[in-house]
C-alpha cells in the first residue's frame, strides 16, 4: 500500500517522495527536451526511480502521473534482482560462461583466467579491498577488446566511420550513438553471450546511417547481424541480471533500453 504527499510542488522541486510499506522512496524528476509524455523508470544511476517529463510539463500533472502508476512502480521495484557482490568465491558470467572468483594475493599480475576441476576461474591478485575494482577493470578491458573488433567489422560492412568508442557503466541504456560518430557502450556487455555484444555493436554502428528506429534502420542491423531478434530477446529477459552484478550498495538495477541515439 502507498501513501502520497499531497502538498503543491514548487518549480524548484527535484524529486517526489513516495511512501510505501517498505519506507519512503525518492522519485527523481527529469525534464527532457525530447519528451512528449510523462514516463516512469524503475531506477537511475543514483539508485532512485526517475520520472521524465516534458520541459513545459506541469509538476502537478507529473505528481498525478506518479500517483496513478505507483502500484506498477512498487511492483516493478519488488521484482528487481538483488545485488550480487563481486567478492572472493562469487560466480560471475564472462562471455556468458560462469567463472568463480578466487582471490590469490601472492600472484603476480592483476586478473587472469584459469581452468580448474570445478570450472573456469578468475584469479585475482593484490589486496582484498581492491578485488572488486580489479575484476571490473579486467572486464572493461575485455569489453573494449570485443567491442573494438565488432564495431570495426560492422563499420566496414556498412561503410561508415566511427569517431570514438567509449565504455561506461550505463544504467539507462546498453549503448548510444552521437551525431558526431561517438559510440558508447556498457562494459557489462562482456558478461553477455558474444552474439548479444555483437548485436549492440551493429545497432549503434547502423545509427551512423539511420539516426532513428525506422524500417530502414532495422534492415541495416539485420543485414549485418542475423541474430538481432535473439539478442534483443536475451537482453529483455536477462539484462537486469547483468546489471545487478557488482552493483554498489544502495544502487538499484533498472531495465536498460537498447540505446539513446542522441546521447554523447
Amino acid at each position: 500500500m502507498a501513501f502520497f504527499e499531497r502538498k503543491l510542488p514548487s518549480r524548484s522541486t527535484t524529486h517526489f517522495d513516495l511512501a510505501t510499506d517498505r519506507g519512503v522512496v525518492a522519485i527523481s524528476l527529469r525534464r527532457h527536451p525530447r519528451a512528449r509524455n510523462y514516463t516512469l523508470r524503475v531506477g537511475s544511476p543514483a539508485g532512485s526511480p526517475v520520472l521524465t517529463m516534458p520541459v513545459r510539463g506541469s509538476l502537478a500533472e507529473a505528481r498525478a502521473f506518479l500517483d496513478r502508476n505507483a502500484g506498477w512502480l512498487i511492483n516493478q521495484m519488488g521484482r528487481l534482482p538483488k545485488a550480487r557482490p563481486i567478492v572472493d568465491g562469487a560466480t560471475i558470467p564472462f562471455r556468458d560462461v560462469a567463472h568463480r572468483i578466487r582471490h590469490t594475493p601472492g600472484r603476480r599480475g592483476a586478473v587472469s583466467v584459469a581452468a580448474a576441476e570445478e570450472g573456469p576461474l578468475l584469479l585475482v591478485s593484490g589486496e582484498a579491498e581492491h578485488l572488486r575494482r580489479r575484476v571490473i577493470d579486467f572486464l572493461r578491458k575485455e569489453a573494449r577488446r570485443d567491442l573494438d573488433r565488432a564495431v570495426m567489422r560492422h563499420a566496414m560492412m556498412l561503410g561508415v566511420r566511427v569517431k570514438a568508442i567509449r565504455l561506461r557503466d550505463q544504467t539507462s541504456r546498453w549503448g548510444s550513438c552521437s551525431s558526431s560518430g561517438v559510440l558508447s557502450f556498457s562494459w557489462r556487455l562482456v558478461m553477455a553471450p558474444p552474439f548479444v555484444l555483437d548485436y549492440l555493436a551493429a545497432h549503434e554502428v547502423a545509427h551512423l546511417h539511420e539516426m532513428n528506429h525506422g524500417p530502414r534502420f532495422w534492415h541495416l542491423v539485420e543485414s549485418v547481424c542475423p541474430e538481432t531478434k535473439q539478442a534483443r530477446a536475451w537482453l529483455n529477459r536477462e539484462g537486469l541480471r547483468l546489471h545487478a552484478i557488482g552493483a554498489e550498495p544502495g544502487r538499484t538495477p533498472m531495465p536498460l533500453t537498447e540505446d539513446d541515439r542522441n546521447a554523447a
